[in-house]
Formats: structure tokens, sequence, C-alpha cells
């Protein structure tokens, strides 16, 4: 039910030399177009503002499409010209190659099927493949690079859904990045496909029905992809193998349940559950705490579905996990470092629920399983120190499992309460992701990875700090810095700064080669723990959202300055980097204090949050980012909102800023209209660099060479703006 109900929730989701950067090669170079400035003014909760370029919102238009096309070409051209970028590639590229084969997206049938996407050096993206048990055979069901019918058209697997016997599965497919997925229906014998194919699956999460013969799942209306209303009153539908979507039974949605607290923007799913014998509808957004209604299985074969209320936001519920009987909740009422507490599942009564896993009061729950012999669940402590335990069920005995290296992020899985199973995914700055099984009997981890394993001698003398740092108003906020031994606090190492804070995402330990190349090149990697994410738990979150937002960037503010003060860098080598909702962390951290910063990188970023419920993904995250219909809440987007806080005749930070043309989560106007005020505010004389990919999206699917050329261009552009003599321009285009 955990997996399910996280699912969508996903969808809604780092030589020193003290002198200036030089602009070398620039010249050589046939300037970016300039935008025009055609100011549109409108007042908006007593505010008037004045937006200069709001005719870019039509990326439909031929002026804006020619100013897409030459600021790309560009951009791209003068990261061709960086010395050291095509180095960064071949690293990342023999990195790659120590693995024979990487494993992700791992799916277990009840019948003990393994089904996952597996990656080889000479791959692109995952092909889909499946063994019986983890020692079985392997063999191949379906590669999506034979898929496509014309090259310039990449397919990437996306969801995987087996039936509970592992005889068919259910998983989808888009193309270049766009996230337009289509489910693709396989018997696995044959791994012959069946002739159906269901477009507009997105949010699709296919629930099998116990007996295999159909699945429920979400399908969005039909249009482009741009259009205001493709993401709106979206239908969970029935659909049974080997028919034509047509005739797919209209099952949840504000059409059949108008009675229900459901809004047009919201995202509908559907869980089929064969052990209690129920349905649970869920109703999507990115507010954390769940809308659920449940219903007898069998009514599924009525006319109408008898839908009670299982939780509604006020209950404050943000997962959950069920027996044959009983409800266990995840919840943060009473305890914002989370608690589990147990009600029947036949006669919920929240309020008087049992308490299993009382809150710790210096670490966060991050989450629960359940299996036949007991309850395991995982602490984080400060983000970046995890722990993880085991209770029985009836009992007070909480055990903490000795995990086999000191993890930063440790995550536990189960099959169901009816299953012994268990296995912990365990990772931390410096360690490789690696799968363990816990044998309970014996009390040692049995590790079961399915990846190949690989020895990256580069790191084996990083040092990890983990630091608390009070912020603007004394609160402590966690750092973790990242850097060679050895390295000399003169105030010359090039720093990156990597933070995102927002919807409650915490970024705990993960280990990646390309990114700490960083690190290999003498540069300082530092991950800010921002308010806005949930590090330290839900208050954590919630002083970071909405009207609080401010936070997150005043937190990034403080944490540079201490960088500064302690030697550990200088404002002139120091560089920002985030992505998607982090583009409002990075975007304010530069336009309020411009003079802290070398370089601002934002990805695919909401640089125009005001503008956010004017956008096809807008909408449903207004539980997060606030309404222009609220007053207070209108005027913290306003503040929160980078676009409208840069101004004329300001020394601004070097800049590069991206954008996915087929970007469903966050329109590419948004970044762009970023990138044009800013080139026409700044009067530093740095670059402002504005990527657009016409083969990609939001990052989701994209192929290993563009992960790597992205990376690449972040991390070359950075090590440029901050002084690394290695990295800078050449004369000539590469």
């Amino acid at each position: 039910m955990k997996n399910y109900s996280s699912a969508i929730r996903s969808f809604l989701l780092c030589l020193f030399i003290t002198s200036q950067p030089s602009f070398a090669g620039a010249k050589e170079l046939q300037q970016p177009p300039k935008a025009a400035e055609i100011v549109v003014e409108e007042t908006i909760c007593d505010t008037t503002i004045a937006d200069p370029f709001r005719y870019m919102e039509n990326l439909e238009n031929p002026v804006v499409k020619e100013w897409f096309r030459g600021q790309a070409t560009y951009a791209q051209s003068m990261l061709q010209r960086i010395a050291g970028r095509e180095e960064l590639i071949e690293k990342m590229q023999e990195f790659d190659q120590r693995k024979k084969e990487k494993v992700y997206n791992l799916t277990i049938s009840e019948s003990n099927r393994y089904f996952y996407l597996k990656r080889s050096p000479s791959d692109e993206t995952g092909k889909l493949f499946y063994r019986n048990g983890f020692k079985g055979k392997e063999h191949l069901l379906f590669d999506p690079e034979t898929y496509a019918s014309k090259p310039e058209i990449r397919y990437s697997i996306g969801k995987i859904a087996p039936s509970d016997d592992g005889e068919t599965i259910v998983f989808s497919v888009a193309a270049n990045g766009s996230e337009n997925a289509t489910l693709l229906i396989m018997d696995v014998t044959t791994a012959e496909l069946y002739p159906e194919k269901i477009e507009r699956c997105r949010f699709a999460s296919p629930s099998w029905l116990p007996d295999g013969s159909g699945f429920l799942y979400n399908r969005m209306r039909s249009g482009e992809v741009r259009s205001m209303d493709v993401q709106m009153d979206s239908k969970i539908y029935l659909h049974t193998i080997g028919t034509s979507p047509v005739s797919d039974r209209e099952i949840f949605s504000r059409a059949t349940n108008p009675d229900l607290r459901t809004r047009k923007e919201d995202i509908p799913g559907m869980y089929y559950d064969k052990d209690s014998g129920y349905l649970f509808a869920f109703v999507h957004n990115v507010d954390q705490r769940m809308t659920v209604y449940y219903a007898p299985a069998d009514s599924l074969r009525s006319s109408s579905i008898p839908w009670k209320p299982l939780f509604m936001p006020e209950d404050n519920v943000y997962d959950f996990e069920i027996t044959d009987n009983d409800l266990y909740i995840l919840t943060p009422q009473d305890a914002p470092n989370f608690k589990v507490i147990r009600t029947s599942l036949h006669e919920p009564d929240i309020r008087h629920a049992q308490t299993v896993i009382a809150e710790t009061p210096d670490a966060v729950l991050t989450g629960f399983s359940l299996t036949s012999e007991g309850i395991y669940y995982s602490l984080s402590r400060n983000g970046v120190q995890a722990e993880v335990y085991r209770k029985d069920f009836n009992g007070e005995h909480h055990e903490r499992l000795k995990l086999p290296f000191a993890a930063g992020t440790a995550a536990v899985s189960t099959r169901g309460f009816r299953f012994k199973d268990v296995w912990v995914l365990a990772a931390g700055w410096a360690n490789d992701y690696k799968r363990y099984r816990y044998d309970a009997d014996r009390k040692r981890f049995i590790k079961e990875t399915l990846s190949s394993t690989a020895r990256y001698p580069e790191y084996d003398d990083l040092v990890v700090e983990e630091l608390m740092i009070p912020s603007h108003d004394g609160v402590k906020v966690p750092i973790s810095l990242i850097y060679k031994k050895g390295l000399k606090k003169d105030g010359t190492n090039p720093l990156l700064f990597y933070g995102y804070g927002a919807y409650g995402n915490a970024i705990t330990p993960f280990f990646s080669p390309a990114f700490l190349l960083w690190t290999y090149h003498g540069g300082i990697f530092a991950v800010a723990h921002v308010r806005g994410g949930g590090e330290l738990g839900d208050q954590w979150h919630k002083d970071g959202m909405k009207t609080t937002k401010s936070n997150t960037w005043l937190d990034l503010i403080s944490l540079a300055e201490y960088s500064i003060r302690q030697g550990y860098s200088s404002p002139e080598h120091i560089a920002v980097n985030s992505a998607s909702a982090g583009g409002i962390l990075v975007g304010r951290a530069m336009t309020q204090r411009p003079e802290l910063f070398a370089a601002v990188i934002p990805q695919v970023g909401a640089m125009n949050p005001l503008r956010g419920e004017n956008t096809p993904n807008g909408p449903v995250n207004a539980p997060e980012f606030g309404t222009v219909n609220n007053p207070r809440e209108c005027r913290a987007l306003i503040t929160m909102d980078p676009y409208l806080n840069i101004r004329k005749g300001i020394d601004y930070p070097a800049a590069l800023i991206t954008a996915g043309i087929n970007d469903p989560r966050v329109i590419a106007w948004q970044p762009a209209k970023f990138a044009a005020r800013l080139q026409a505010a700044t009067t530093s004389g740095k670059p402002v660099l504005f990527l657009t990919d016409y083969q990609a999206g939001h990052g989701m699917g994209n192929t290993k060479t563009k992960q790597f050329e992205t990376l690449a261009d972040v991390l070359s552009f950075a090590f440029w703006q901050t002084g690394q003599e290695d990295f800078q321009p050449s004369s000539t285009t590469k």
C-alpha cells in the first residue's frame, strides 16, 4: 500500500586560484538574441506586477520559438568551449564501464518473481527483465531501444506492475522525457505484447485484480501536453486484458462520485487489496496529508460503489499499511518526528488508536514496513545518519539492527504482512547503494544486490563533515560537506552548494561517482538541508512552505556566509545548483544576495511561481506553494518568485538556466522568462546562458548519454565561473 500511495505523489516530484573567471572566447561567437520587453501590468492581491516577458508564455509564438533556439545554440556553443567538460564526460563513461550492469525499479511479485530494469554499459536506457527468485535465470522481456520507429525518438520504461502470480505485467513507456506514458501489457511466459495500448497514462499506477484478468489505472484527458485542461479531471478505469481500452469502465472520478471531496486538479488513484477485501481510492495532490476512501472489493461488480471516507486531510495521515484486520498509520499528529499508530481496519478510530512506534525526540521516523513476524522501521538523525529497527507486533521490545556499514540512507522494503521477507537498501556519501536481505532468525544481513559492484579508489580519501549551523533566526540547519582529505581552508576552494527545500523531501546521503567529480577536481560538495525539506521532521517542512518559504533561501544564505567565515571558500568561488522546485531556493538566494555567489545553476526550475497556477501542473501544487486566491499566500508567492525579484542594474552572478521543451512539471517558459529578465538586468558582464533541451522533459527518462552531458554542463560551468584553471573556455569551438 505504501509503495502505491507514494508512487503518484512522486510525480507531483555535486588547482585553486583566486583570479576572476574570464569570458574568453565569447567575442568570437554570435551573441544570443535579445528578448524584447513588452510590459504587461496587472494588480494581484493589492500589488501591481509589471511583467516584461509575459508574451513568452505562448510557446507557439514564432518570435518566442526563434529566441529559444538562438539561446540554445549560443549556450551549447559556450558550454562546449569549456576546457575539461569533455574530460568529465569521459570520466563518467569510464565509471559506467566499471559496472557490468546496473539494476533499478525492482518489483517482486507475490509469486516471488523479480521484475526490474537493467542497464549495461552499452545501453542508453534500462531494459525490462525478470527472474524466478533472486538466484533465478534472467530473461529479457522488453528493450525500449527497439520500440521507436524513428531514430530521434527515444523511449524509456517507467512504472512496472506485475500481476500477483507474475504471469502478466503492465509497464509504461514514454518518449523523449515527456512522461506522456503509454501502458503496454505483456504475457511474461511468451514475452509477447497484448494488442491493446493505453495512452495518456502519466499517473497510471496500475493495481491488479487478484485473478489477473485486469487492472485499475488512472488515465488523463486527451489534449496537448501544454493545455491547462490536460491534467484536470483524470479518471480511474478498469481494463480487462485482451480488450480495447475504448470499452474500459470508468470506476472513480468527479463525474461518477460528485459527492466526494475531490477537485478537478486532484489526481485519483485506486488499489485493490485482496487480503482485506477492500478497494482503496486515493485523491492525490502534493499535500502529504492523505485523502482516502474505501469500499468492499466485491462492490466493483456493482453499478455503483458505496465509498466511505477512511482518511481526510484533517486526520493528518501521511502513510499507512494494512493487514486483514488492522490499520497501521504514519502520522505527525502530536509527534513532529512521526509515530506509528494502530486501529481497526473495519471500524477505524484514529483518535483513540494505539501507539505502536512512539516518536523519537532526536530522530525522524522515515518509514515502516510489515512482515509476518514484526514491524521494521527506519530513523534518520539530522537527515544524514540512518538506523533500522525491528519490533514485535505485540511486544514492547525495539531491536536496533546492526547495518553492514554506517549508512546515511536506509530504506526498508517487504512483501507484506503475510511474508517474512525484509530488505534494506543502504548508501552513504562515499558508499555505493547495496541491498541486503535480513535474516531475523540468525540476526544477520545477507547481501542481495542485483547490480554489479565496482570500486572507486578516486574517493577513498573523502572527508565528510556533518554540521549544524545557525540560520538567520538562530535555528540550526544541517549542512553536509564532502571534500578530499588535506584540503586547506584558505578561502580559495571551489564550493558547490546543492539543495532543494520543498515537499518535505529530505536529501539524505546518496552515492554518485559522477557528481563526486566535483571533489575529484579539488572542490567542496556542500549539501544544504534547508527548511522546506523533511530532514528534521514535519515541522521542518512546514517552516519552509507557503508563507514561511523565505526560510529556504535564507537558510542557504546563512550556510554560504558560514562557509566564507570558516575559510572553506569565498564568494568568487561559490556556485549553487538545484532543480525543479529548488529553482526557488537558488533563484531567490541569488536575487537577495547576488554578491555571495559566483554562479547559479537552476535546472528546469520553477522560476515564476506566481504564475504557476497558469500552467498545467500548477494547480495541483498549490498546497505546497500557495494560491493567488488567498491574499496572504499570494503575497508570499510574490516574495518567493525569483523572476519578479530581479532588479535592473545589479551585478548578478553568472547563470546557467535550463529547460526541457517536453517538461510536464515545470513548463519551459518559467525558466525562459527568468533567463530573459536576468540577461536584461545584470551589469556584471558575466554570462547568462539559457539552454533548452528539445529531446527531454523534466529529466525523467533521459538517456545515459544525456545524463552525463547534463551533469558535465553543470560541473564544468560551475568550475569555470568559480575560477578553476583547468575549466576556462577555449577560443575555438570544439
